[in-house]
């Protein structure tokens, strides 16, 4: 019948304007379910930039354990692949819509910058997803919706790792003597202490490279109201290298972060004439921007001219 018909199209449309794919299947004990936020965009970035087949991201997902992550006061749940290649963070639904509404222009700003060799060091979310279980024995359930990071350490022993923000407010971590410097995650405080006898001396060719990511990469952030990211920074004394990233992107301006920063920009409870723990994403991107400019110090080569600012 026409109305039949009607409905059957309507459904066509709205699958077909639906990015993400459902999956569900059960067993004699379970019914497993699993929804893929869109599906088709990450699949095809992570084409463009990953070196490993789909098939062997498919094969380290199924083999899951918990991860410790270091330094973190989120309180999130952490899963790392058994391989090491991917971290896998609980994310809550506020976080999982403010992700959604972002996905699209984070696949078009990830896939420009591989197209146009445009340099980026935004750690690659590769993957979002829905799973849940219900148990036909006991009816007990559960759901988690899970985002999928790379690993930016991977294959890699670090003798120190930095969380950096470019804020000094709470950024110290006080350091066990028993410990190894690598198990903890120090913030921008540790950092100035330490480059005070011991400066991060990096290329002029890698400072140029990475203030342009940086910038450009907080810039990106900041015109989609994210704030409260941070630069990963670890270093490989085997290789004497530095790895970065910039890591936690998807928390938004919302409201609630807008009063908080005027209540406290008030000084009405206190400590008037500090910069407020939250700031607008445009003080957020100038403060971390002009902070990693001064992390990091520039090495003059034979091919620098003399007067160059990089």
């Amino acid at each position: 019948c026409v109305s039949e018909d009607a409905d059957a199209a309507d459904r066509q449309k709205k699958h077909s304007l639906n990015p993400h794919v459902e999956l569900q299947f059960s067993d004699a004990n379970a019914k497993f379910y699993c929804r893929i936020y869109y599906a088709e965009d990450f699949h095809k970035m992570r084409e463009e930039i990953m070196e490993s087949s789909e098939e062997d991201f498919v094969r380290s997902l199924s083999h899951c354990v918990n991860w410790q992550a270091r330094g973190g006061k989120s309180g999130a749940v952490f899963y790392a692949t058994e391989d090491d290649r991917f971290i896998l963070k609980q994310m809550p639904r506020l976080e999982v819509q403010s992700f959604l509404d972002f996905a699209p222009h984070y696949f078009t700003y990830i896939t420009g910058a591989v197209q146009q060799k445009r340099p980026t060091v935004l750690a690659k979310i590769l993957g979002v997803y829905r799973i849940g279980y219900k148990n036909s024995q006991n009816n007990s359930e559960k759901k988690l919706d899970l985002l999928v990071m790379e690993n930016l350490f991977y294959g890699r022993k670090m003798s120190q790792v930095f969380d950096l923000k470019g804020s000094l407010r709470n950024r110290n971590v006080k350091t066990d003597s028993g410990k190894e410097s690598c198990e903890v995650v120090l913030l921008d405080e540790n950092l100035l202490k330490l480059i005070h006898d011991h400066p991060l001396y990096i290329r002029s060719h890698c400072k140029a490279i990475l203030r342009a990511a940086i910038h450009s990469d907080a810039h990106f952030l900041s015109s989609h109201l994210i704030i409260d990211y941070s630069l990963l920074v670890g270093r490989d004394d085997a290789t004497d290298q530095l790895v970065v990233g910039i890591i936690d992107y998807i928390r938004t301006f919302t409201w609630d972060k807008r009063l908080e920063m005027v209540v406290k920009s008030t000084g009405i409870l206190g400590g008037q004439g500090k910069m407020p723990t939250v700031v607008s994403p445009e003080l957020y991107r100038a403060r971390f921007c002009e902070a990693m400019d001064k992390y990091f110090l520039m090495v003059p080569d034979h091919w620098t001219a003399l007067g160059t600012n990089c």
